[in-house]
């Protein structure tokens, strides 16, 4: 049977509007709430067509007898409600489209700007880390400069060891320190690094002139960007033409509110120095001007204690020459007799640090006897008990006149101690043996050697033989025998052969310490 061409082209309608019937209830759970209605509503129109469609295929199929008016009317009338009403889901599918779009718009322009924001943060905290990278390298840099100013008081090792440092922290070609000069007002140049030529150390500019001068006299930095443009406020320009500087900074060095000097850094291309440079300029400047101040205060804390000494044991030589000035016959005892000890006092392996203090104590062996009268002193022939007794006590006056003295407290053993003897006969105190102090011991072989070898008023001179000879028979009894042996050992004894003993002995007058003078 063949359909007539009308109810072929409804079969095509009715086939596409099933089909879109069909897509519809399928996607109708993805449709939103607020739609869900209209959506429902598009269904049954799509639904009324079909039925629509069939009942005109129908008719046609079965060429029944039906008002098409009315049903052609009813079809227009639901087409147009259909379009209607897709319509209107087209136009708020568009809105929403738009509404969507709008809100991604508004998305992306504030992603945009937590972009900017983020891309702005991200330099902030790259500008901040490295700047942190800086000062902890700045940090790091003034502990090692610390460090190597507090390792040594020798001003001139200080000062290289600081601008070795100095140079690659601060990024400069050369740099160099000024020192002031207090009694000239200059500052001079003590120490350099980075410099082609030695033109530098010839600099002095006095306080107030030049670069260097005016930095020191208003205490604050002076930094010259281009040298070539300054005229005569850099005086040394001539002086360093070979150097090729370009920049210039003087950065004064001040300690306990004084100048101590300048600090000279020089850059070989133009330079502008930024806030945290400058800043860390200073703080190495402060850190060099405090050094500089407690080297210069040891080094006049050596001095002054070196000239302390030196009037101290000249003071000291002075009293030794008056107590000689007493008795003209004893002149040069004294320093004999110091000599003698104290090379004795080395063969004994004592060191030099204690050596200084037997020194001064022989000097001052007699210094007791400044409270003795010239008569007893001074007299010619023996002594009586009470004089004798008298002149025993100069060891005691000794003592009363040096110890209350700190600075000669070490040098007392030889003042006091040199007339015990070693088997306890002694005075003051009767010491015997290794109870007397190896420096009195020593200092007794010496005193005796000198006493008898020169001449004095109540015996004559004896010969080398006969003085060493003597010392050899007092060992054990006067005089330690270990101290004996080693002076008989020594070139006061030594160029004369074999000393027998038994042939000592002489004219010594009673209460002198035996044999000694």
């Amino acid at each position: 049977m063949i359909l007539p061409l009308p109810a072929v082209a409804v079969l095509l309608g009715f086939l596409m509007l099933a089909a879109s019937l069909f897509l519809s209830l399928r996607a109708r759970a993805e449709v939103p709430v607020e739609m869900r209605r209209r959506w429902l509503l598009l269904g049954g129109l799509m639904a009324f067509f079909l039925v629509g469609y069939l009942a005109f295929f129908v008719i046609q199929v079965r060429r029944i007898v039906f008002p098409l008016e009315e049903l052609t009317a009813a079809v227009f009338s639901g087409g147009a409600l259909f379009v209607l009403i897709a319509t209107r889901l087209t136009l708020r599918t568009l809105h929403q489209i738009n509404v969507q779009r709008s809100r991604l718009s508004d998305a992306n322009a504030q992603l945009l700007a937590s972009n900017t924001i983020l891309a702005e943060e991200i330099d902030r905290r790259q500008e901040a880390e490295a700047t942190a990278v800086s000062r902890l390298r700045y940090l790091t840099s003034l502990h090692n400069i610390d460090t190597i100013l507090s390792s040594s008081l020798d001003l001139r090792v200080t000062l290289k060891l600081f601008l070795d440092q100095l140079m690659p922290q601060l990024g400069i070609d050369a740099a160099a320190v000024l020192l002031l000069n207090r009694y000239t007002q200059t500052l001079e140049f003590a120490s350099g690094h980075g410099f082609h030529t030695k033109a530098i150390e010839g600099s002095r500019e006095r306080l107030g002139e030049g670069s260097a001068g005016t930095a020191a006299m208003e205490r604050a930095m002076c930094h010259i960007p281009l040298l070539s443009d300054q005229g005569g406020r850099f005086q040394r320009r001539e002086q360093l033409r070979d150097e090729g500087f370009i920049s210039y900074c003087a950065q004064p060095l001040i300690a306990k509110g004084e100048v101590k000097g300048v600090l000279e850094v020089y850059h070989r291309k133009a330079f502008e120095p930024d806030p945290e440079w400058t800043d860390f300029l200073e703080s190495l400047a402060v850190r060099a001007a405090i050094a500089i101040e407690n080297a210069t205060l040891f080094n006049d804390l050596q001095r002054s204690n070196a000239e302390l000494i030196i009037a101290y044991d000249s003071t000291i030589e002075g009293w030794g020459r008056a107590l000689e000035l007493r008795d003209s016959e004893t002149s040069g005892h004294t320093e004999r007799v110091a000599a003698m000890t104290c090379d004795m006092a080395r063969g004994f392996g004592i060191g030099e640090e204690k050596i200084v203090h037997i020194h001064r104590g022989a000097l001052l062996h007699d210094i007791g006897k400044m409270a003795i009268s010239d008569a007893i002193l001074m007299k010619e022939g023996a002594y009586s008990d009470e004089e004798r007794r008298i002149m025993q006590e100069h060891p005691q006056h000794a003592f009363r006149m040096l110890a209350p003295i700190s600075y000669l407290q070490p040098a007392l053993d030889i003042p006091y101690c040199h007339h015990e003897r070693w088997d306890g006969t002694g005075y003051p105190r009767g010491l015997k043996g290794a109870q007397i102090p190896l420096a009195a011991r020593i200092f007794a072989v010496a005193d005796t050697y000198d006493a008898l070898i020169n001449e004095r008023r109540y015996h004559e001179a004896w010969s080398r033989d006969r003085v060493c000879s003597y010392i050899r028979d007092q060992a054990g009894s006067h005089f330690d025998p270990e101290v004996v042996d080693r002076f008989l050992r020594m070139q006061w004894c030594r160029e004369k052969e074999c000393l027998l003993p038994g042939k000592g002995g002489g004219n010594v007058r009673k209460g002198e310490g035996e044999a000694a003078g």
